[in-house]
């Protein structure tokens, strides 16, 4: 799993969860540029991006460039306004508000994970994502 996130304390406790939860957190970045510098590595199967990043950078320039760069990467976006999502999510799978707890990220992930694995999702949809239009309809959520 990738995070994106440019507070610090926030990526670290993401990370704790993430790891908790089973999951291996491969990298971390801050901004799109240290996003970019990770194109020589494998491709995560997930990333958690922010919003609003560092250097000037934005998380949906950091999903299209996943999206053009590592094809089998689900996005997820984490941020704390998902109402300055574009109607169609920018491609990415979904949403998670901030703020949201430990119980809420679990769930999500669990709900992510079972839908790309082995669509649809076998658990119900948690209140702490919103999967967008595309993957909602693809999972019948």
């Amino acid at each position: 799993m990738l995070i994106v996130e440019d507070e610090a304390l926030l990526a670290m406790d993401i990370e704790a969860m993430v790891e908790d939860c089973g999951h291996t957190v491969v990298a971390d970045a801050m901004s799109l540029r240290e996003v970019t510098a990770l194109a020589d590595r494998p491709a995560p199967d997930l990333a958690f991006v922010d919003i609003q990043l560092a250097e000037g950078s934005n998380g949906l320039d950091v999903c299209a460039w996943i999206r053009e760069h590592w094809t089998g990467t689900a996005v997820v976006f984490v941020t704390a306004n998902p109402a300055i999502l574009p109607e169609d999510f920018a491609g990415a799978h979904g949403v998670i508000a901030k703020p949201f707890s430990r119980h809420g990220l679990a769930s999500a992930m669990r709900f992510i994970s079972e839908g790309i694995t082995d669509p649809p999702p076998k658990s119900g949809q948690p209140p702490s994502f919103t999967p967008s239009p595309q993957i909602a309809e693809l999972w019948s959520v």
